[in-house]
């Protein structure tokens, strides 16, 4: 298989993320999907919430409850982010999304750093 001729002059990892703005997301939902379903999935295995989850349906004995409550919250709140997500979108620059992003999770872990550091 011979690769794309912008593929094969590609020797830094610049020229490959020239080659990921090619990709228009909006033409593949199901890439859209796909990868949020996975991110997410991953980042919520093992997490605070999910280990809370696990505890309230051992306590309560209702676990269908706690799934529905718990589904509803996930819910709301992933859709809390589209919805900042999307205004955001409208008016900042993705530059400026990008560094403001860093910018807060740098800050959070140093917070959590300084947190241990401190107990």
């Amino acid at each position: 298989m011979n690769a794309p001729e912008h593929i094969k002059s590609s020797s830094d990892t610049t020229d490959l993320v020239e080659i990921n703005k090619d990709v228009d997301l909006r033409e593949k939902p199901i890439l859209v999907f796909g990868t949020t379903f996975v991110t997410v999935f991953l980042a919520e295995i093992g997490d605070k919430t999910q280990l809370s989850t696990l505890l309230m349906s051992a306590q309560s004995h209702k676990p269908w409850m706690v799934f529905y409550g718990s589904v509803m919250a996930l819910l709301t709140t992933s859709l809390l982010g589209v919805l900042v997500g999307t205004w955001m979108a409208k008016k900042l620059p993705p530059e400026t999304i990008n560094i403001a992003a860093g910018v807060i999770l740098l800050l959070i872990s140093l917070m959590l750093i300084g947190d241990v550091l401190i107990d």
